[in-house]
């Protein structure tokens, strides 16, 4: 049985997940990759050379110490990466769709955690009368331990989600409208 494409929607979204998808997903793996790589050199600086925590600020907060101390720019980021979950899901089908969904949920949880630290920063109350902007997990576990935890979760399902997306089965392809996947097998 021959199945036909889906139609190509309309709209600057719908365009994104069609025509600029492959474009719009290199982009933001690009940026996720770079935020990946300052949390692996923070935590090598930490783990492997034994630099103390206020210098281990990975590669862009040595050149600028006080990146690594805003929560602006924490919170930026969590959003950016947010925005970029939501306005890309829809050009996911299939199981690559449900695991661009698990890794969006877990980013939901990790931005309101940066919106919580960003709102104590802002007020100057703090979360359980500690010194400084504390989340709630970091009640419990440190914070770089912590971020590097759900970046992890977060890279995770996002992987599976481009792997499974480049590498539909046949009926998933078929109701693709963007030129994301690889070619079909013969």
């Amino acid at each position: 049985m021959v199945t036909e494409r889906a139609s190509a929607p309309v709209g600057r979204l719908a365009t994104l997940n069609s025509r600029y998808h492959k474009a719009g997903l290199t982009i933001f793996g690009l940026i996720v990759l770079g935020h990946w790589a300052e949390h692996i050199a923070q935590a090598i600086q930490i783990y492997v050379l034994g630099w103390p925590l206020p210098e281990a600020r990975g590669v862009l907060g040595l050149p600028f110490p006080w990146l690594i101390k805003s929560e602006w720019m924490h919170y930026g980021y969590a959003l950016l990466m947010l925005i970029g979950l939501i306005m890309l899901r829809p050009g996911f089908h299939g199981t690559a769709k449900t695991w661009w969904t698990a890794s969006l949920l877990i980013q939901v949880w990790h931005h309101f955690e940066h919106l919580l630290l960003l709102t104590q920063a802002m007020t100057g109350w703090h979360l359980a009368g500690r010194p400084v902007p504390t989340s709630i997990i970091q009640l419990i576990v440190p914070r770089v331990e912590l971020h590097l935890f759900y970046n992890t979760i977060v890279f995770i399902p996002m992987v599976v989600a481009m792997v499974r997306h480049l590498r539909p089965s046949p009926a998933e392809r078929a109701s693709m409208t963007c030129t994301c996947a690889q070619p079909a097998l013969v």
